[in-house]
C-alpha cells in the first residue's frame, strides 16, 4: 500500500509585474498553510519523501506547512510538478523510490485537480462530492494506492481518504 498527500499550495497573491514562478502567498495563503500543517501533524499524516514545485508560493506554502509538523523530511524540488498535466504528475509519482511509503507533492491546480480525478476510484461519497466540486488552494487530498510499488500505480485504483480545505478547518482554531 503507497498513500499519496496531495496539498495544492496556499492562495497566491498577483502582484503586478511578477512572474508567475515567483508569485508569492497572500495574507490569507500565510494563515491556511500552517493550519493546514497543524491538520497534517494531528492527525498523524507525515510523509517519508516531499516533492515541492519550484514556485514560490509552493515553496512557501511547505515553508510554513512544516514548521506544524515534527519529523518531516527535508523537501526535494521537483520542477515537473509547475504547470504538470495528469499525465505527468503519473509519470514523477511511478518514479519514486519503492523505500517511500508516504509522499508528499506540494504543487498546482488543474494537474493536482485532474491527477486525483484519474487515481480515485473510491472513497467517502462526502469527500469524494467536496473534492469533485472544487479543489481550492490550499486543500489536502489522501489518497491511498493499493500497490507495493510506485511504478505499479494505475488510473482508477485509489481510495479517497480524506480531503480537506483550510475554510473546513477554520473553525476549529
Amino acid at each position: 500500500m503507497r498513500r499519496l498527500i496531495l496539498l495544492r499550495h496556499a492562495k497566491s497573491d498577483w502582484p503586478e509585474g511578477i512572474a508567475d514562478l515567483e508569485r508569492p502567498l497572500s495574507a490569507r495563503g500565510r494563515g491556511a498553510a500552517p493550519l493546514m500543517g497543524r491538520y497534517l501533524a494531528r492527525e498523524g499524516l507525515v510523509p517519508d519523501r516531499v516533492l515541492v514545485s519550484p514556485a514560490r508560493r509552493t515553496r512557501e506554502t511547505w515553508d510554513l506547512v512544516c514548521a506544524e509538523v515534527d519529523g518531516i523530511p527535508q523537501p526535494v524540488s521537483e520542477p515537473r510538478i509547475y504547470e504538470a498535466s495528469a499525465a505527468r504528475l503519473l509519470g514523477v509519482l511511478r518514479e519514486q523510490p519503492d523505500a517511500c511509503h508516504t509522499l508528499l507533492l506540494i504543487g498546482h491546480n488543474p494537474g493536482f485537480e485532474d491527477l486525483a480525478d484519474t487515481l480515485v476510484q473510491h472513497g467517502s461519497a462526502a469527500a469524494r462530492g467536496a473534492m469533485e466540486e472544487k479543489f481550492p488552494t490550499g486543500a489536502v487530498a489522501v489518497i491511498d494506492l493499493p500497490v507495493d510499488k510506485w511504478a505499479e500505480i494505475v488510473p482508477e485504483t485509489g481510495r479517497l481518504d480524506r480531503f480537506v480545505t483550510p475554510r473546513m478547518l477554520a473553525g476549529e482554531t
